[in-house]
C-alpha cells in the first residue's frame, strides 16, 4: 500500500509541475532577462569551464573497452570527477564567478559519450546559490542538461544548461567549455527562500 502511495503522489506532483510549466509557457514573455526577483521569469548567461586533467579532474576508474584515451574519447565506463572553476571569459585569468564540481561516466563505446551530473555553484551578477544538473553530455557537440534543482537564489528553477567545448585542441591537459544557462522560474517560485547578501 506505501508503495501506491507514494507512486500516487509522486504522479500529483509531475501533473502538478507539468501545469506549472504550461502556466510559465503562457506567462512569460520571450524577451524578460534577468527581473529582479525572476519569479515567473526566466535568466540567461554564460560562464566558461577551466579543466585541466590531473589537477582539477581525475579518471578515478579506467574504462573498459571500446575508444582509447584521447583528447576526446574514453573507454566505456571510464569515471571522472571534477572540480573546475568558471570564469566571465573563456580567458583563464578572467574572474571566476563560480565553480563546478561532479562526475561523469562514459557511456558510448566510441567513447564521446557521457552521463554527467554536477553541482555548480555561482556569485555571478549579484546572484548566490548553486544548480544541479544531470544529463548526457558528448565531448565534441553541444549537449543540453536539465537543471533539477538549486539552491539560494536559484532556489525553484527550472530549465537546462548547455555545454559545448571552446577548444578540442588541449594546451597540455587544460581545455575550456563554454556554459550557457538557460534558468527559468515557474508561478510557485515566489515561495522560493532567498539566498541574504
Amino acid at each position: 500500500m506505501a508503495a501506491a502511495g507514494s507512486s500516487k503522489t509522486a504522479n500529483l506532483l509531475l501533473c502538478l509541475t507539468m501545469i506549472s510549466f504550461v502556466q510559465l509557457a503562457q506567462s512569460s514573455p520571450s524577451g524578460d532577462k534577468g527581473i529582479k526577483g525572476f519569479h515567473g521569469k526566466k535568466l540567461s548567461f554564460t560562464l566558461y569551464q577551466q579543466e585541466t586533467i590531473n589537477k582539477t579532474s581525475y579518471m578515478v576508474v579506467g574504462g573498459v573497452a571500446g575508444a582509447g584515451v584521447s583528447e576526446t574519447t574514453t573507454p566505456f565506463g571510464t569515471v571522472y570527477v571534477f572540480r573546475d572553476d568558471l570564469t566571465v571569459r573563456a580567458e583563464r585569468s578572467s574572474r571566476v564567478a563560480g565553480v563546478v564540481e561532479g562526475t561523469s561516466v562514459t557511456t558510448s563505446f566510441d567513447g564521446l559519450r557521457s552521463l554527467s551530473l554536477g553541482k555548480i555553484t555561482l556569485d555571478h551578477r549579484g546572484h548566490r546559490g548553486s544548480v544541479s544538473v544531470l544529463g548526457g553530455t558528448h565531448n565534441t557537440r553541444p549537449s543540453d542538461c536539465p537543471v533539477v534543482g538549486g539552491t539560494g537564489d536559484f532556489a525553484y528553477a527550472v530549465g537546462y544548461v548547455r555545454t559545448s567545448p571552446v577548444n578540442l585542441r588541449a594546451r597540455g591537459s587544460s581545455v575550456t567549455f563554454k556554459v550557457e544557462f538557460h534558468l527559468y522560474w515557474p508561478p510557485y517560485a515566489h515561495y522560493a527562500p532567498t539566498s541574504k547578501h
